[in-house]
């Protein structure tokens, strides 16, 4: 989620939680106030009807509630002197125009006790609180409303005012993603007078200063330490190749020079995976190209296939589509040609391989005299499941280090006494 939607969405829960609070606060408030209003005006209404009383004792038999709203019941002293004046919330019975019958209605009712002539009566007075209801929830709908205009304005201001505000912000952050060590890209450059923005900008101009010169760094050393071992690596080579042709060697002799020169082809090979490997892990093959992976898949097996010959090895390829892939395409060779080569050099006499090439999918399948590969450690560097010491151990961790480059994803199992090891790509 955008730092723009998130502060939205806290702002609008706070300022929710900020209303509900204030409403509840307004509603108890609002409610003492009418209710105070109300008991004054029961109050004037009970000192009215006494002084009536007293000029007109016909009144004190009024038993019951009618349009007047209140009602007259003589009691003892004993309990009239023991009674204290209450307010309470009830529901008594009335017909509006538009009502066949009566209903309970909500009123607030004053109980109180007075004295005429020696005699004790009991006097409840009510007051209708319907329109005070109405006027209640008229003001909770105005609350709700004022809530609701509040969120629209958070909304029009976060994305007209905010928005602008946070442009440096975004246009340094879009700057940053397409920013690649090795394309000689001048620094990102945002104009902004927002001072933490400014700072932003220096701290990124400082770290990406110190990562261009340490990469700058690293290949030169990587260029220099490569160019420096496959020299005297090929002198060596040359010369033991030469020794090797002298036909008075002895065997025992030839023997050993062999195994010497074994020993130094496995150095160059180590040395120029080494080096590939490192070139990759610095994203120094960042060519986009349209590429068949059909193709490749074909020219790979054509290319080993005087290895599956002689071990009698039978090879499927079920290509149900024709899949392209976005990428470089030398690492597009690499990538699918050392899962093939693989599955060649570390298969059985008469066994097979299974290719199969779907929808944004390559799934390679090989027979194999090893049990299932450690799962955490394939795709380390210098790891050899098989035990083999002519492998340098690194084709794997060429291929994890090209699909994390360009964000495809493979996953290794073994079923069936088949590994397989399938690679998706975006």
């Amino acid at each position: 989620m955008k730092l723009q939607n998130q502060s939205l969405k806290y702002l609008s829960i706070s300022i929710l939680g900020i209303v509900i609070l204030w409403g509840i606060i307004f509603y108890i408030n609002t409610l003492n106030e009418i209710k105070g209003s109300i008991d004054e005006g029961l109050e004037n209404y009970k000192r009215l009807i006494i002084q009536n009383a007293k000029k007109d004792s016909s009144i004190l038999d009024k038993s019951y509630f009618d349009e007047s709203f209140f009602s007259i019941e003589r009691i003892t002293a004993p309990k009239a002197l023991a009674q204290k004046d209450q307010y309470i919330d009830t529901e008594i019975y009335m017909q509006d125009a538009d009502d066949e019958e009566p209903e309970p209605e909500p009123v607030r009712m004053f109980i109180t006790t007075f004295e005429i002539n020696g005699k004790y009566y009991q006097l409840k007075v009510a007051n209708s609180m319907v329109e005070e209801d109405d006027l209640i929830n008229e003001l909770m709908k105005g609350v709700i409303l004022l809530y609701a205009i509040l969120i629209i304005s958070i909304i029009a201001i976060n994305l007209i005012v905010l928005k602008k505000l946070w442009q440096p912000f975004y246009k340094l952050l879009d700057q940053l993603k397409g920013f690649r060590l090795g394309n000689h890209q001048a620094l990102p450059e945002v104009n902004t007078e927002t001072k933490e923005f400014a700072d932003l900008k220096k701290v990124m101009d400082n770290l990406l200063q110190h990562a261009i010169k340490t990469y700058e760094q690293q290949n030169q050393f990587i260029g220099n330490a490569s160019h420096e071992l496959q020299t005297p690596l090929a002198i060596v080579s040359n010369n033991l190749e030469l020794v090797l042709e002298n036909k008075t060697l002895e065997s025992s002799d030839a023997k050993k020079i062999t195994e010497t020169y074994q020993i130094v082809q496995r150095l160059i090979r180590l040395n120029r995976s080494l080096l590939l490997l490192a070139k990759i892990e610095n994203n120094q093959f960042m060519g986009s190209h349209n590429v068949s992976i059909n193709t490749i898949v074909a020219q790979t097996r054509d290319d080993l296939k005087e290895v599956i010959e002689f071990k009698n090895i039978k090879i499927t390829i079920k290509d149900t589509t024709e899949l392209s892939v976005m990428m470089d395409k030398s690492l597009a060779n690499i990538l699918i040609s050392n899962l093939i080569r693989n599955a060649v050099l570390h298969n059985v006499k008469n066994g097979k391989i299974d290719i199969a090439i779907m929808d944004r999918t390559l799934k390679i399948s090989n027979s194999s005299m090893s049990q299932k590969l450690n799962d955490p450690n394939i795709f380390r560097r210098f790891y050899k499941g098989t035990g083999k010491t002519n492998s340098t151990g690194l084709g794997l961790s060429m291929v994890k280090a090209i699909t994390e480059l360009y964000g495809f994803s493979i996953f290794y199992t073994h079923k069936n006494n088949l590994h397989c090891f399938e690679l998706t790509f975006k």
